[in-house]
């Protein structure tokens, strides 16, 4: 665990949409909360469920190295991922990310925002998992 100060710095130099490569560290219960990343930090990597593809047997397994995209981060000290490779992405995602995150094309390379109002926005936005199959 790292120090406040020390997190506002490495999100600082973060941007949305930055590539890192990630090992996939945990896969706590396949299909219902997401996967756990390295991705070379100080602080760890999550994926939501949300990202990735309804059918858990298609998420990477612990130990898959594949790319991921920073989808946010906020005061917590964890940067949120999206997968890069199509297979480990649910589908439909243009679809969904025009629904939760409608400025998400244009945020890429952008600074992660500061602030607890940009995360909370991304945060309430997520639709009701009850629709996910409608999306």
């Amino acid at each position: 665990m790292v120090t406040d100060a020390e997190w506002e710095r490495i999100r600082g130099n973060l941007r949305v949409g930055q590539v890192f490569q990630g090992t996939v560290v945990r896969v706590p219960d396949p299909g219902a909360i997401g996967t756990f990343v390295d991705i070379g930090l100080d602080v760890g990597g999550f994926v939501d469920v949300l990202l990735l593809p309804e059918q858990a047997e298609r998420w990477p397994a612990e130990g898959t190295v594949t790319d991921f995209e920073i989808w946010w981060a906020d005061s917590r000290q964890q940067v949120r991922l999206k997968p890069s490779d199509p297979r480990y992405l649910r589908e439909a995602f243009t679809g969904f990310a025009a629904l939760v995150r409608p400025s998400w094309p244009s945020e890429v390379g952008q600074p992660i925002p500061v602030g607890r109002h940009a995360a909370r926005q991304v945060i309430s936005s997520r639709p009701d998992p009850q629709k996910r199959r409608e999306v």
